[in-house]
C-alpha cells in the first residue's frame, strides 16, 4: 500500500486512527501535514525522472551530485537525491533501459492510444513533452504541446520548477485559451508525473481530452524532436541569459517555428498554413494570441 493510494482512499479505509493518534501523541492535523509532505516529495521525484534520462543521454558521465545542483529539487537535499539515484540505478556506473512502466506512487498510466493510428486531421492528436534548458549553472523547464498533423505548437510554458501547475497545466491552459479542439482530441505524452497529476487530469477531463502515454521508448519522438529543434535551432542562437529572457525568446522561437519554418513533412509549408487550411473551426475568434508576445496573427 503506497502513500499515494492511502491519500486518495483515506475515506474508504475501514479502521479508526484515533488510537494511533493517542498512542503516538499525534494530532490529526500533524498526520495530515506529514502525509501531504510525503506525497509532494514522491511526486517531485517522479516528475524529475524524465529530465534525469535526458541529462544522462546528453551527459552520460555526470554525477548525481552535479545533477542535484542543476535540477535543484525543492523537497530533496543532496544526500537524499543521491540515495534515490542509486536506488533507481541512475548512477554513472549503472546502465539501464529508459523504459519505465511502473512507479511507487501506485498510478496506473494510460495506454498508448496513438500507436498505429492514422492521423487525418488537426486537433486529433496533440503530443507533449518537458525538457530542460540550461543557463549557466541553472536549469529551467520548457513544456510544449504540438498538433501532430500540422506540427503547430498550440501551447507552451517556461518554468523555474517542475510543478504541474507551472509545466503541463500551464501549457495546456495556454493551448485551450486559444484553441477549441472539440471532441475526439487525444493528448499523448511520455507519462511523466506532470501528465497524470489529478489537477492535469481534471483539466483534460473537463475538456473531454483523452489521455495517451508511451509504453516504450521512441513512442513520443515527434515531441522529443520538437524539443531539440527549439533548443538547438532557435534558443542556442538567441542566447537568453536569464529567466525573463528565456520566456521572451521561447515565445519568439515558437512564433518563428509556427509561422516561418517550412517543413519537409508538410511539403515545405509552415505549420500555421497547414493548420489553418485543414481546420475550419478550431481557432477561437479566428485568431491566435501567443503567450508572452504582443503579436496577433489572423487566420489565413
Amino acid at each position: 500500500m503506497t502513500l499515494y493510494w492511502f491519500w486518495n482512499n483515506r475515506e474508504k479505509v475501514n479502521f479508526s486512527l484515533n488510537s494511533l493518534y493517542e498512542n503516538r501523541d499525534l494530532t490529526k492535523q500533524a498526520m495530515h501535514d506529514w502525509l501531504s509532505r510525503q506525497i509532494v516529495k514522491e511526486e517531485e521525484w517522479h516528475q524529475m525522472i524524465p529530465l534525469i534520462y535526458q541529462i544522462r543521454e546528453e551527459h552520460p558521465g555526470m554525477s548525481s551530485r552535479v545533477m542535484h545542483y542543476l535540477l535543484r529539487p525543492q523537497t530533496m537535499g543532496r544526500d537524499k537525491f543521491i540515495k534515490k539515484c542509486i536506488q533507481e540505478g541512475f548512477e554513472v556506473e549503472t546502465k539501464r533501459s529508459a523504459t519505465r512502466t511502473t512507479n511507487s506512487l501506485g498510478v496506473i498510466k494510460f495506454p498508448n492510444l496513438i500507436k498505429n493510428c492514422e492521423v487525418t486531421h488537426v486537433n486529433q492528436i496533440w503530443v507533449s513533452d518537458i525538457t530542460y534548458y540550461r543557463i549557466r549553472e541553472r536549469f529551467y523547464y520548457l513544456t510544449f504541446i504540438m498538433d501532430l498533423k500540422s506540427r503547430f505548437i498550440v501551447g507552451h510554458s517556461v518554468s523555474k520548477n517542475l510543478r504541474t501547475e507551472d509545466t503541463t497545466l500551464a501549457a495546456l491552459k495556454n493551448a485551450l485559451k486559444c484553441f477549441l479542439p472539440g471532441k475526439g482530441l487525444t493528448l499523448h505524452s511520455d507519462g511523466g508525473g506532470q501528465y497524470y497529476c489529478k489537477e492535469f487530469l481534471k483539466l483534460t477531463g473537463l475538456n473531454k481530452i483523452k489521455n495517451s502515454m508511451t509504453e516504450d521508448t521512441g513512442e513520443n519522438n515527434h515531441a522529443e524532436r520538437l524539443n531539440g529543434t527549439i533548443k538547438n535551432k532557435y534558443l542556442s542562437y538567441y542566447m537568453p541569459t536569464n529567466y525573463t529572457e528565456l520566456e521572451k525568446q521561447t515565445s519568439r522561437a515558437v512564433y518563428n517555428y509556427n509561422y516561418g519554418k517550412p517543413h519537409e513533412s508538410l511539403s515545405k509549408a509552415t505549420p500555421w498554413k497547414v493548420y489553418a487550411l485543414i481546420n475550419n473551426s478550431g481557432v477561437s475568434q479566428n485568431k491566435i494570441i501567443l503567450k508572452n508576445t504582443s503579436k496577433t496573427v489572423k487566420a489565413i
